[in-house]
């Protein structure tokens, strides 16, 4: 998948693509449906298969200073669209300039003369230009003047429940790691390289790798079973989020235990694949307590993961 940062250069083998817009925080399964959809669009009418993308998320932009919980980094983002079969990713900057501009400007100065668009497939709810004054008839308007195609995509559900990227940020912040795979399709995972603790792990014979989780990710405290990719292996373990209460209640890192493991991996790059929650964090008596309770955890989280291979 070629990737392309801005609109100011775009090679000729770019232009005249299907485009599927949209932030698509998590790539979930209604995501994937639009641009599965605007592929086979694409291979139909011998195009590329594009995605337009904003970074930082718009909300990031105007809201500096509140976290946003963003469910994939755009690395990740691109390295899912690339395995659905994507032809060429434009990210396009989210910044100042971008933000002022209206949306019929928008339209004309970026999809039309600098990307040649020939068919454009949104989301229902899709709205864009300055204070959002753009929306799906807007598009239908432009692209009926201009001469390419708009496909709105109506809302995917499962059991009548939309897939959306709210859904799933809600499904982790209670915790829920299993709805939450069920909404993206796959477990939903955090990637970033294993930093120092306090050791304390070790100390009670758990060892862990921890791991800092990208800012504003909300997900609910406890324990998890998890499944860890290092350098191309895949390793099962247990991991932990919370602050400690048995000892200080601190900040919340994530913890990862794995299993049959023993490796030096600081500095290193692990990613992390929340598959099903064990248990909520607790206060324990002792570390005796807590220790007994650890051992257990690992127990279950064994016996799911070998339920999930």
């Amino acid at each position: 998948m070629r990737v392309i940062h801005g609109s100011d250069e775009i090679p000729p083998e770019a232009r005249g693509a299907v485009l599927a817009l949209g932030n698509f925080d998590g790539v979930h399964r209604g995501h994937q449906v639009l641009i599965r959809r605007a592929i086979d669009v694409a291979r139909r009418e011998g195009r590329p298969a594009g995605v337009l993308l904003f970074e930082p998320h718009p909300r990031e932009f105007f809201n500096p200073d509140t976290p946003h919980f963003r469910l994939t980094s755009l690395e990740d983002k691109l390295a899912i669209l690339d395995e659905m079969g994507v032809d060429l990713a434009i990210v396009l900057p989210f910044n100042a300039e971008l933000a002022a501009l209206d949306a019929e400007r928008f339209i004309a100065d970026v999809l039309v003369s600098r990307l040649g668009v020939k068919h454009i497939f949104i989301g229902y709810h899709f709205f864009f230009g300055r204070d959002r004054s753009g929306s799906t008839e807007t598009l239908r308007a432009a692209g009926a003047a201009h001469g390419f195609e708009v496909t709105v995509v109506e809302p995917v559900a499962d059991r009548g429940e939309p897939f959306s990227s709210t859904a799933v940020r809600l499904a982790l912040a209670e915790g829920d790691v299993r709805h939450a795979a069920e909404l993206l399709g796959r477990p939903w995972c955090v990637r970033g390289p294993v930093i120092g603790g306090a050791k304390r792990g070790t100390g009670l014979g758990f060892p862990t790798a921890n791991v800092a989780m990208l800012k504003g990710t909300a997900l609910g405290h406890g324990i998890f079973a998890v499944r860890v990719l290092l350098d191309g292996r895949k390793l099962d373990g247990a991991a932990y989020l919370g602050t400690r209460p048995t000892f200080d209640d601190g900040m919340p890192v994530l913890e990862v235990f794995l299993f049959d493991f023993d490796e030096a991996i600081y500095g290193r790059t692990i990613e992390v694949s929340f598959i099903d929650k064990v248990r909520d964090d607790r206060k324990f008596a002792d570390a005796d307590e807590l220790v007994r309770q650890m051992q257990a955890d690992c127990e279950t989280a064994r016996k799911i993961l070998a339920d999930n291979p």
